[in-house]
């Protein structure tokens, strides 16, 4: 049996190949395709009304038409705060958290089902990585959230369950398809990703040509009390990770954003924020404090508002940007690091929000 085309994870020039060489049809309708997939989003073929019939039934049998069901809606009373969790083909489930700002709508989308990573901080990774999700599934988080809500949909964080820097070609793909302007549009600007550090993809993405914030998880500023936490550290020590860091912002001229969850009594004493303040003094960059969210597996425990306050006046004092990360969703178990995979009926499974 010949294995089905993903169509909405074409590039635009591959889409007008497929349309020409596969589907022996004029060139135009790959334009009409491609509105109908990422400006119109359309649910199906059925609903692109000026594709003829025959064609959009051939369409149905020689393509994959990525769809997501939402299996569940969760929102905050606190904030408006939803997270989704939807069903995909195969069965796996996924979450997404759609979140309200002044400055607009931001979507934390995932990047794979489950992670491997293994932040100690973090549910979602407790029970590993079942598989990398595509463009097209990626996509479909913001265009599905954008369908329920009614609402466009201007920022994306690829910040949910899983690493996206370990699912890089999809995650690229992603990225090149929702800002590309004869589909949805969005800007690369509003396009932040995160990573625990994975040097060699940090270098490559930086050869990418695109204009998205890197958000670095950090958590520490010495090896030695990252790998407490975080077993990436094995691998790449901080110092190359900076140093991808500083390749990123050469090619790129994109300021480097670095996220630090605050672990009491683990990482947030005095010496180790000013360690950090002088790891980071003098870099163009940006601080996301972040107060450690709990999960039953582990007994970290978070920081006080004042704390995070002095931390920052800390960061401040060396020149460096800081803000403290909003807590929001946190009464839907959305906030960072909260969400798990989980059995929510048999033979389906939840996945979650991971902790950058």
């Amino acid at each position: 049996m010949t294995e089905k085309t993903d169509i909405k994870s074409l590039y635009f020039d591959e889409l007008e190949r497929y349309v020409c060489e596969e589907l022996s049809q004029p060139r135009f309708r790959a334009s009409q395709l491609f509105s109908w997939m990422h400006k119109k989003k359309a649910a199906g073929f059925e609903e692109m009304t000026n594709l003829p019939a025959a064609l959009r039934e051939r369409l149905g049998e020689l393509c994959d038409y990525t769809s997501l069901s939402i299996h569940t809606v969760q929102t905050s009373a606190k904030d408006g705060t939803k997270k989704y969790a939807f069903v995909l083909a195969d069965g796996n489930i996924i979450e997404s958290v759609y979140m309200r700002y002044a400055h607009g709508n931001s979507v934390c989308i995932s990047s794979q089902v489950g992670c491997r990573m293994g932040c100690r901080f973090c549910a979602s990774t407790i029970d590993g990585l079942v598989r990398n999700l595509t463009a097209s599934e990626m996509l479909e988080q913001v265009y599905e959230i954008e369908r329920d809500t009614g609402t466009r949909v201007s920022n994306v964080v690829i910040m949910g369950s899983g690493e996206p820097l370990d699912n890089y070609e999809n995650t690229v793909r992603f990225i090149r398809l929702i800002s590309d302007q004869r589909g949805c549009g969005m800007s690369q600007r509003n396009i932040t990703l995160s990573t625990c550090g994975i040097v060699p993809r940090i270098r490559d993405l930086a050869m990418e040509d695109l204009a998205i914030t890197l958000a670095i998880s950090l958590h520490a500023p010495t090896d030695e009390l990252r790998r407490k936490t975080m077993p990436i550290a094995n691998s790449y020590s901080i110092s190359e990770i900076l140093e991808a860091c500083g390749f990123y912002f050469e090619k790129t001229g994109r300021r480097i954003s670095f996220e630090y969850s605050v672990i009491r009594d683990l990482n947030d004493g005095r010496e180790t924020i000013e360690q950090l303040a002088a790891l980071l003094k003098g870099r163009n960059c940006h601080v996301n404090l972040i107060s450690v969210n709990p999960i039953k597996e582990r007994d970290y425990r978070a920081v006080d508002s004042l704390s995070l306050d002095q931390i920052k006046n800390i960061l401040e004092k060396s020149s460096i940007n800081v803000t403290i990360r909003r807590r929001l969703g946190g009464d839907i178990d959305s906030a960072c690091g909260q969400l798990r995979r989980k059995v929510v009926s048999e033979g389906t499974q939840f996945e979650g929000i991971r902790g950058h």
